[in-house]
């Protein structure tokens, strides 16, 4: 509203003197009309008019200048041409930052006198030239890493007995080396952090050339946000060498990193009592997100319906009424379990009701093992999603060193922009558009 309000008043400036002229007219006849006004009043009253009358000198006394046409659009920039007699020229060429559609450039720059000017020329983008998606190898099809993590121990690589920074013999554990490592290595390798719930709805927004990246904590474990205080103004001391210390490190280090995570919790929440609700607070306030691994971290594929039902229900329960419409409803799967789609508990994992709340389960995480697919790929099931144990194991066994090996020749390639799908011609069959985006195909 602003912004045609604004082009409204200049497009037509002479609007301020017709109003000036009106309230001029009306102090004039309010000198007239009152005899008994003062000579003081009288004199202050012909100054007012005077100065209305002066302020709206003839038109070419009016000093026009261009506008910021970055602002409007096609036709807004067409009805500002035609009021001010220039002839318009609109171009369209390639740019590799600016998405399809949006505004470049003007020839006459904002501010700039429009005395004697007759052309004006405006350049729009027609996106990325199709050669540079070949050049980046870019593919929205590609597979992502939804890498899974459980806690992260103030330790070396050095103080544990096991491979690289595992503090457990199968790698569930890591340690705060291992982990600041691991982040150097997803931002050198050319990954950018998304939310996991942007990845299940489709929303892929990272810059181009560059692939997307999840990270998931299971347990709810006090290592991933430990809190050792606070300070004179009541704010929580987060311990540097936890999960979010070290990922909060992070952002500072590497603003384009996109930081984030989504964190699972059972009924001990962080296990920290002091300190569980502010924690949730926190996380969801700073860029984080809260999702349910059920109240007792029960094997899903033993608890009967009704069981089932009180372990899902029983989390979505407590973070309703802790973060009401503020976390995600993903449940990662205990255990990984079930361990099939088809399981009859599944219905009760994604639908349920628990004490008179009824919930409903988007999205649900499995134990394992390999990256999973675009969200745009005909092969992708939001309901089941594939994760990356987070371990060492010596470059076998689907640890990151497997797992990232196998990404160099089938990872997603972003375009840099979430409003459209790129791929590779051959490929544009197996794309599956559920929110409506523009496909481009190379």
């Amino acid at each position: 509203m602003y912004k045609k309000i604004n082009l409204l008043f200049q497009i037509f400036p002479n609007i301020f003197c017709y109003f000036k002229r009106r309230v001029a007219f009306f102090l004039f006849f309010c000198y007239n009309i009152n005899r008994k006004v003062d000579g003081l009043m009288k004199k202050i009253i012909c100054l007012f008019i005077i100065f209305f009358l002066a302020s709206c000198g003839k038109k070419e006394d009016v000093i026009e200048n261009m506008i910021d046409l970055s602002t409007l659009n096609r036709e807004e920039i067409l009805s500002y041409a035609t009021s001010k007699k220039l002839d318009l020229k609109i171009i369209e060429q390639y740019d590799i930052k600016i998405p399809k559609g949006e505004f470049i450039s003007q020839s006459i720059l904002p501010n700039e006198k429009l005395t004697g000017k007759k052309e004006l020329t405006v350049i729009f983008s027609l996106g990325k030239d199709p050669s540079v998606y070949k050049e980046y190898k870019i593919n929205e099809l590609g597979r992502i890493p939804v890498m899974m993590y459980h806690g992260i121990e103030n330790k070396k690589n050095e103080d544990t007995p096991y491979t690289g920074g595992n503090i457990d013999k199968d790698g569930y554990q890591r340690t705060a080396e291992a982990f600041r490592a691991d982040l150097e290595f997803y931002y050198k390798e050319g990954y950018r952090m998304i939310r996991l719930t942007d990845y299940v709805d489709g929303i892929i927004d990272v810059p181009f050339g560059y692939s997307p990246l999840i990270l998931t904590f299971d347990d709810g474990l006090s290592n991933n946000i430990k809190i050792t205080g606070k300070d004179e103004e009541g704010n929580l001391i987060i311990d540097p060498n936890s999960a979010i210390g070290i990922l909060e490190s992070f952002k500072k280090k590497y603003p384009d990193f996109q930081v984030t995570a989504t964190f699972f919790i059972n009924g001990g929440l962080f296990g920290q009592r002091e300190y569980n609700v502010e924690i949730l607070n926190w996380l969801t306030s700073h860029g984080y997100d809260i999702g349910n691994h059920t109240y007792s971290h029960a094997n899903l594929e033993k608890t009967s319906i009704s069981a089932t039902q009180n372990e899902v229900g029983r989390i979505y329960k407590i973070l309703e009424e802790i973060l009401p419409g503020k976390y995600v409803n993903i449940v990662a799967l205990p255990f990984g379990t079930p361990g099939s789609f088809s399981n009859p508990n599944f219905k009760t994992i994604l639908d349920g009701t628990y004490e008179g709340m009824t919930y409903h389960t988007k999205s649900t995480l499995r134990v394992g093992w390999e990256s999973d697919y675009s969200p745009f790929s005909s092969t992708f099931n939001a309901q089941y999603i594939k994760r990356i144990r987070a371990y060492d194991n010596n470059g076998v066994y689907f640890d990151i060193e497997y797992s990232f090996k196998q990404l160099q020749n089938n990872r997603y390639i972003s375009d840099g922009d979430k409003n459209t799908i790129t791929v590779p011609k051959e490929q544009e069959e197996k794309v599956v558009n559920k929110n409506g985006l523009s496909i481009v195909t190379y």
